[in-house]
């Protein structure tokens, strides 16, 4: 056994961060492989190498998230203060075991190897940091969200309450109030009614990353958690923001919360307010159906968001029961010809007197945009081009121009009063389970990793399996199958379309 040992640099690792000059550029970085029977540990040499693997018996691998004793080994550890609060008085086995692990394949066949494994979250019964010597900062980023309050006040209630840390603070305005000096001081009493309200009372941006100026401010201030909520390219950058913190060597823990409406985040079951989001997209829904059963060929088109992914269409069609199309980025449609959209419209209209029509926004952008460019928003998004009033007004030319049929048409995009609502009772708690499972794990001194659950536990999740990829409808599973068999639309795929390399299956 070959062990480089990360206590040769000890002299460097153990000097306060104060000590430490933010200017220093250091390139120490060491491997540390320990071998316990048959169990491997492999931590990153430097922070291009982001994998962290452990390997045990049977083809067990866990895919492990960065710790504070990865880069500072002598660290002090304290017993955890759940200990003696008195409203886990009561609980029997509160801590996690540290072998605690959760798979993300729970499906297998009896031959199968075994999956790719994640640390469980909660609460471990040492820490790393004094309670009284925590300074946290909560940031949020990107899109409006249900939820996000709920998120910000767990977060300050379960820190202060929980773990008895006294300063927490909001940075407004997303990344950018890093080095805007945009600091709130936050407490219980002044966030207690916030899960009642839509948005986030942080205020937030796209873009704005500076890496270096926003870690120049964490040193600065004694900053020592930072909890970020937002998407993929927040948590991307939240990645960075913990890159360039290990290369400093701070004793500074960095938490990414997920935050999508889309559900695009990969890895988790899902993200927080998507139910929400949902149930406000029926009532979208609802009215387009009241509209559409009262008019004369009544049609009725809602777009909802889903930019990559159709999830929010998906199951607010499913819910529904109302819906006669739904229409998803995942899934090529075609308007002309055989089998068509507009052949479809026509004949449940003569069956039916009426239809309605959901389509993400993200939906059909290969006809729209295919002699177009479309500009890009402050993350780096696309700019996605209105697929619901271009595909009213197709359908209105069609039917007044080609087929010379009179249709009622109305179009609602309810995009932002989804987004903006507050989240409802399922969320809420989801939420507060999110918020928990971030602290205790930043507390435990765990680092550079997203919370979210995996297949109904929750899990702590490096940052790059979360922004490697998106999470997307599959539409060769059998929830597009339910959806067909509801809407009983043609599915606009060819058989020989559908790869067996796509296929997916589910257990719901």
């Amino acid at each position: 056994m070959c062990i480089n040992s990360p206590n040769q640099h000890s002299d460097f690792q153990t000097l306060p961060n104060s000590i430490i000059s933010r200017k220093q550029k250091s390139s120490i970085y060491y491997s540390f492989f320990v071998l316990m029977g048959s169990l491997t540990v492999a931590i990153p040499t430097s922070p291009t190498d982001k994998k962290k693997i452990i390997h045990g018996d049977d083809g067990y691998v866990l895919e492990d998230v960065p710790h504070l004793l990865d880069y500072i080994p002598k660290l002090s550890n304290y017993p955890n203060p759940l200990q003696s609060n008195p409203a886990y008085a009561t609980t029997k086995q509160y801590f996690v075991n540290e072998d605690d692990s959760v798979a993300q394949k729970i499906v297998v066949h009896k031959n199968s190897p075994r999956s790719i494994h994640f640390r469980r979250a909660g609460p471990r019964q040492k820490v790393y940091f004094e309670p009284i010597d925590v300074n946290a900062c909560i940031v949020t980023c990107g899109g409006l969200c249900p939820g996000i309050n709920t998120v910000i006040r767990e977060l300050v209630c379960g820190l202060h309450d929980m773990y008895g840390v006294p300063k927490i603070y909001g940075i407004q305005g997303g990344y950018k109030g890093f080095y805007s000096n945009n600091y709130n001081f936050l407490e219980p009493k002044n966030v207690n009614d916030i899960h009642k309200k839509g948005g986030t009372i942080l205020g937030t941006s796209r873009g704005g990353q500076n890496t270096t100026k926003i870690v120049d401010n964490i040193q600065d201030r004694g900053i020592n958690q930072v909890y970020i909520i937002g998407g993929d390219g927040t948590q991307k950058g939240a990645s960075t923001i913990f890159e360039e913190i290990q290369r400093r060597r701070l004793k500074v823990s960095v938490v990414g919360i997920p935050k999508t409406i889309d559900n695009d985040i990969m890895v988790i079951d899902k993200s927080f307010g998507f139910d929400s989001a949902v149930e406000e997209a029926l009532r979208a829904i609802n009215a387009a159906h009241v509209e559409a059963e009262s008019g004369e060929n009544g049609i009725g088109v809602v777009k909802l968001m889903g930019r990559h992914s159709g999830f929010i269409a998906m199951y607010a069609t499913l819910a529904s029961r109302d819906v006669d199309c739904c229409l998803i980025p995942e899934s090529p449609f075609y308007l002309e010809g055989k089998g068509g959209l507009f052949e479809f419209i026509e004949k449940r209209l003569k069956s039916n007197g009426h239809l309605v029509l959901v389509v993400a926004e993200g939906a059909g952008q290969d006809i729209l945009s295919a002699n177009l460019e479309s500009a890009k928003d402050p993350s780096g998004n696309k700019l996605l081009l209105d697929v619901g009033i271009w595909l009213s007004q197709k359908i209105n030319d069609y039917f007044a121009n080609v087929r010379k049929m009179l249709i009622t048409l109305k179009y609602i995009d309810p995009t932002y009063m989804v987004r903006a609502i507050p989240s409802n009772a399922s969320d809420n708690v989801y939420c507060t389970l999110l918020a928990h499972s971030a602290i205790h794990g930043a507390m435990a001194g765990y680092t550079g990793f997203t919370v979210g659950p995996v297949n109904g536990r929750h899990s702590y999740i490096p940052f790059d399996r979360v922004t490697e990829s998106r999470n997307k409808v599959v539409i060769t599973d059998r929830m597009w199958a339910r959806l067909l068999s509801s809407t009983n639309q043609p599915s606009f795929l060819e058989p020989e379309n559908a790869k067996a390399g796509d296929i997916k299956i589910d257990v719901f």
